[in-house]
């Protein structure tokens, strides 16, 4: 009997790239797609199956890139579109599938569609592309709802004219409209024309807004979740949609959603088979460091992508939220649990995320007031930290600024800690016992074990504090991971089996007697 197999995506390890701030090709301290070519080796190296890359499109920046004004070119900041075909090209022949962001919530004020709503009347068809409405209150002075902004502040700002627009995040990024048919008109389009350029797939930014109710049902007082304004139920519709469009493309082309919705269930629902490919598994991000919690996520997630016939994702940090270093205690034990919680992850079946620099061990850099630059932060007037501390380009070589980034003095467009000239890629490459030696094994690993099992997991008992399951079925051999998120070491469960790898000190003992320490995972391999 042949067997089919499993489309690519499917088990892929995806890297993702802050092009801003992963590696700069002309000196000028701001990433660009030649830096991006230029350390595609390494990602191959690494182990990596795909990457993804953030927005590198015409735009302002005034959120840096998701604040698109063309979807069709490269921001000259970042280069050409010959530069983007040329990275494209050397990255399929390193054997890596390239992953693009799409922004079809909003886009930037200065899109000529905006442009031209903004000179146009209230009330025109210019208008009706984005989410224009009359003010409340006497004179249509007040906003026309309660909507507040991701990013802080009213949701809302207003025309001279009085008429109000409304933009869920800056006021630089104004919503579409997508009851408009212009709009799917447009994204159709705008995919259309990447994946005649050849790329493997797309990253759907805010993939949970888009439609919002047209009666603008007012935000609860309590202010908690589901918030009218995200996961309205004509967004699958759009997905429907787009499934037929990357299936008339070869090679397995996919989307994968960023939709922050209130459970795996809800998550679910964007990948049922005729919509998305893939949903980012946030509970697995926003999961504490406890035993207790992965499980959970685990059942909870395998149990939702179940029922839709689909696979899971999993990822610990991005580009919007504090690493997972950090966020697990930082120094020493932050290191510990990250590491730990990346092979526990890399066992799971579906694919797996990985945001670049984790593989360095980097964590969350705190930076002073005057150097930050996300308007979360601004909009804010500083109450918010926003999200430049994981933003920070990452160390390649060298002991002073940049560390390698780019072939410019001094420091990029975030400034870089003292700290990174012990964390660099030069320096972790010849160390066995680094993290980067470590995700290198770990992937390699994986490649060979996990990927070539089945997606059925088995909770197996395991003493308080940790967390032990089983991958694959009983006519084939088993990889066992256990977890300890305790604060003693605990026996390892009977018949775990050979050990593989550990994330950290190891597995001590013989045969019955095995432990396992805190902070630490580690695979077996059950016959």
């Amino acid at each position: 009997m042949q067997i089919t197999p499993s489309p690519w995506w499917r088990d892929s390890v995806c890297y993702q790239i802050y092009v801003r701030s992963f590696a700069d090709g002309d000196g000028d301290g701001v990433g660009d797609l030649v830096g991006i070519r230029e350390r595609l080796p390494y990602l191959a190296r690494l182990g990596v199956d795909s990457v993804w890359i953030t927005p590198f499109y015409t735009s302002p920046q005034l959120d840096h890139g998701y604040d698109v004004a063309d979807y069709r070119d490269v921001d000259p900041m970042f280069g050409t579109l010959a530069d983007f075909d040329t990275m494209l090209a050397t990255a399929h022949d390193l054997g890596i599938r390239v992953i693009v962001d799409v922004v079809p919530n909003h886009t930037s004020s200065r899109h000529p569609w905006f442009q031209e709503a903004l000179a146009a009347p209230p009330g025109s068809p210019a208008r009706d592309r984005y989410v224009f409405r009359d003010g409340s209150g006497p004179d249509g002075a007040e906003p026309p709802n309660n909507w507040v902004s991701m990013f802080g502040g009213c949701a809302w700002s207003r025309l001279e004219d009085g008429q109000w627009y409304l933009h869920l995040f800056d006021s630089s990024q104004p919503d579409l409209n997508w009851w408009n048919d212009e709009v799917g008109d447009e994204f159709e389009s705008v995919l259309r024309f990447w994946l005649d350029r050849g790329v493997d797939g797309f990253r759907i930014d805010v993939a949970h807004g888009l439609y919002k109710p047209l009666d603008l049902t007012p935000r609860e007082p309590d202010d908690k979740p589901p918030h009218p304004m995200w996961d309205q139920p004509e967004v699958h519709e759009v997905y429907r949609r787009w499934h037929k469009v990357l299936g008339e493309y070869d090679g397995e082309r996919m989307a994968v959603a960023e939709a922050w919705v209130d459970s795996a269930e809800s998550m679910s629902r964007y990948i049922r088979p005729d919509e998305l490919q893939q949903s980012f598994n946030f509970q697995w991000l926003e999961a504490e460091w406890s035993a207790e919690a992965f499980g959970r996520v685990i059942t909870e997630t395998l149990d939702a992508v179940g029922l839709v016939g689909a696979s899971p994702t999993w990822v610990l940090s991005n580009h919007d939220v504090e690493r997972h270093t950090t966020r697990y205690g930082g120094g020493a034990v932050g290191l510990d649990r990250a590491r730990a919680a990346v092979l526990t992850m890399m066992a799971l079946p579906g694919s797996a995320y990985v945001y670049q620099g984790e593989e360095l061990g980097l964590e969350q850099v705190d930076l002073e007031p005057q150097h930050r630059q996300d308007p979360s932060f601004h909009r804010t007037g500083g109450e918010e930290p926003g999200r430049d501390g994981c933003r920070v380009p990452i160390p390649w070589s060298g002991s002073t600024a940049p560390f390698g980034f780019g072939p410019g003095a001094g420091q990029p467009w975030l400034p870089m800690p003292e700290v990174f000239a012990s964390q660099s890629v030069e320096v972790q490459e010849d160390d066995p016992a680094s993290t980067l030696s470590f995700y290198k094994a770990l992937l390699a690993m994986r490649r060979e074990l996990a990927a070539g099992l089945d997606h059925r997991v088995a909770l197996v008992d395991s003493p308080s504090g940790s967390l032990a399951f089983r991958r694959g079925g009983d006519d084939e051999a088993q990889l066992v991971c256990v977890v300890n998120c305790g604060t003693a070491a605990v026996a390892v469960p009977d018949r775990a089996g050979e050990l593989l790898m550990s994330s950290g000190a190891g597995v001590s003992g013989d045969g019955s007697e095995r432990l396992l320490p805190p902070d630490t995972a580690a695979w077996f391999r059950h016959a």
